[in-house]
């Protein structure tokens, strides 16, 4: 056969199989299914495992035994596998495995019990943790019954004031990546924030992971809880909420007495129901048929449908048409298409390496991988970021596309398109010349070019404000950024700045900006009180408050360069410092200019009063921009307890 009639053929297979497809599997619920499999209760390691809940490798679990669509929730997953002689059921959280211990059905106490599995199989008496807990909150949610212990791994030329946390076990083995030097352990509360910031600066790796507060305070004993004591609290686990469906007809599906039918990318596929209540659209009973006919049915179409794959996939490897798919794509690919009025354009793997002349010239690199220059069609200079995490769920890329293609302002980056395509998933931005605020505020080694004005800083302060301020408040949906720090603030051709990267935003769905999450998310120096320890408050935009003043009174500490000189300053917490030095600070930093002092003045009070420990003393953002745009003779210190946290 010629080359060039290869591609028709191929794309007669395409709609052969397309066809075939549809016939067999079109229907939203298929006909041969028995509907009673999907009430019946499994059971591996002493769990029962029913409804919303299904056993993944069970044929019976399943409504379509291709895998279509399960009759449960689709995150509620379970695998029973044989761990050595016990069976053991397990459950996917952001690609890692947690043990689940119980499951709670009751009404009004609906919760799942769960261990992280490298804790069980492998830590011994004295466990390292290597990850976080995630999860997509869609189904399951944080209670208030867990606490928090956190791990700092990697650790060297630490003072001695935290020798009483160091991790005393024997064989104890850090987290994989974490790099020589020692391990400490803190249960939420016993650190302050400074003394957290001050051990963090000198570790490699730090993890914050959910543990139940009734065994944590059990085990409190800090010299017995060092040596092993907190190996017991990890393994006694933590505990999710789950929640059940009100929307897309589940709910009135499930008041019906019948059970929903989700695809894998979370679509709603129908109600499985018998007996349901008449007349009731959401209920209907499916018949079963012949099993034999089925059998031969499913048999013939099945051979013919793994043969037109095999030679469409041939075809397709051959000629680069059909690239392989990463686990997640259906998910992703679903979620785009839900939201395809905000989401960009989207661009190949092949178009974005011409735009970036295969990856050419490396604007930074980052946690999430790296950022590249390249060029559209249209001579736009772009940036492209280039996610290298693979092996989550998605959940980063989809935030990213869904916060910040709600967006359309000055002081938020544009979103330009993005590339989904096996295992690349890119993000394509516009390009801002001017790097990152930390290039220009946060350098040690800071020279002219790199210096900034005070009238510029302050102008990037109010402007990023601004910013702040449209997310929590301008949306349609509100966004809590949950990352406001300066490698996330990028400046453009005049300096105007824009809020960047939104791979650890949340989306708010009703007035309230209250967040449930589980763990710390952040980086370390800018996370609010809260996101740590919820003895605090309530994780909410505030928590995006605390983040800005932390980064406003550093660029007013960086900015000085006789303040990082003085051995008064230097040995102090900095924000304790300025609030005793505030007028001689301000009249000295700005060399005696009436102006400057007061646009100093202005990013110092406002600094302070954003970083107040209590979510609900700190001003929201639209405060904090009246306060900037405003006299200093109406603004008034906050009160001097909100540096208690300081030795």
């Amino acid at each position: 056969m010629a080359a060039h009639h290869q591609p028709r053929l191929a794309v007669l297979l395409f709609a052969f199989l397309a066809v075939h497809v549809h016939s067999t599997h079109g229907d939203p619920l298929p006909s041969t299914y028995d509907v009673s499999m999907c009430s019946e209760s499994f059971w591996c390691g002493g769990v029962e495992i029913h409804y919303p809940f299904y056993l993944a490798n069970s044929t019976e679990a399943t409504a379509d035994h291709s895998g279509n669509f399960s009759c449960g929730y689709t995150d509620l997953s379970i695998s029973c596998t044989l761990e050595g002689q016990t069976w053991t059921p397990t459950i996917l959280l952001g690609g890692e495995n947690y043990a689940v211990q119980s499951i709670s059905y009751g009404h009004g106490h609906q919760t799942i019990l769960l261990v992280d599995s490298d804790v069980l199989l492998g830590g011994g008496d004295c466990p390292a943790v290597r990850h976080e807990v995630s999860f997509n909150d869609t189904w399951l949610n944080n209670t208030r019954s867990n606490g928090n212990l956190t791990f700092f791994f990697g650790c060297d030329s630490v003072a001695p004031d935290f020798n009483a946390f160091k991790i005393k076990c024997a064989g104890f083995k850090s987290a994989p990546d974490a790099g020589p030097g020692d391990s400490f352990v803190f249960m939420a509360g016993e650190l302050e924030r400074y003394q957290v910031h001050e051990l963090a600066t000198n570790c490699s790796k730090v993890v914050t992971v959910p543990v139940r507060g009734d065994v944590l305070m059990a085990e409190s004993n800090q010299s017995n809880f060092t040596s092993g004591g907190y190996g017991d609290v990890l393994k006694s686990g933590f505990e999710l909420g789950w929640s059940r469906i009100t929307e897309d007809g589940c709910q009135q599906c499930e008041e019906s007495n019948g059970q929903c039918a989700y695809s894998q990318d979370r679509v709603f596929r129908g109600c499985l129901c018998h007996g349901g209540k008449a007349g009731n659209p959401y209920c209907k009973h499916i018949a079963s048929r012949s099993k034999g006919k089925t059998a031969i049915i499913a048999g013939m179409s099945s051979l013919l449908f793994l043969c037109l794959v095999i030679l469409t996939f041939f075809l397709a490897c051959k000629y680069g048409w059909l690239p392989l798919k990463s686990k997640d794509e259906p998910r992703i690919v679903s979620f785009l298409q839900k939201n395809g009025n905000l989401h960009p354009k989207r661009y190949t793997y092949a178009e974005v390496k011409r735009m970036t002349k295969s990856f050419a010239v490396k604007l930074g690199q980052g946690g999430f991988g790296a950022v590249y220059k390249g060029k559209l069609y249209d001579g736009r200079q772009v940036a492209v970021k280039m996610l290298k995490d693979t092996n989550g769920d998605g959940e980063e890329f989809m935030n990213e596309v869904a916060s910040i293609s709600r967006t359309s302002h000055v002081n938020v980056v544009t979103l330009l398109g993005f590339c989904l395509q096996g295992s690349k998933r890119a993000l394509i931005y516009e390009y801002m010349p001017n790097g990152s605020l930390e290039r220009y505020a946060f350098n040690s080694n800071m020279n002219c070019e790199n210096s900034l004005s005070w009238e510029k800083l302050f102008d990037i302060a109010i402007g990023t404000a601004r910013g702040l301020e449209y997310l929590h408040r301008g949306c349609n949906t509100r966004i809590v950024h949950f990352d406001i720090k300066p490698h996330n603030i990028l400046l453009d051709l005049d300096f105007c700045p824009k809020i960047s990267d939104f791979g650890l935003a949340k989306l708010c769905l009703n007035k309230e900006s209250a967040i449930s999450i589980v763990g710390a998310r952040g980086t370390i120096g800018y996370i609010a009180p809260e996101v740590y320890s919820k003895q605090f408050g309530t994780v909410s935009s505030k928590s995006d408050v605390y983040s800005y003043g932390m980064m406003v009174l550093e660029m007013v500490g960086a900015r000085d360069k006789n303040t990082s000189g003085n051995s008064e300053s230097s040995s102090q917490y900095f924000p304790q410092w300025i609030y005793e030095h505030l007028d001689d600070y301000c009249i000295s930093a700005s060399e005696i200019d009436g102006e400057t002092t007061e646009l100093v003045r202005k990013m110092i009070v406002v600094g302070l009063w954003c970083i107040q420990l209590i979510p609900t003393d700190r001003p929201t953002m639209t405060r904090v921009v009246e306060m900037l745009e405003g006299s200093t003779s109406n603004l008034e210190l906050p009160p001097k307890v909100l540096l208690s946290y300081q030795a």
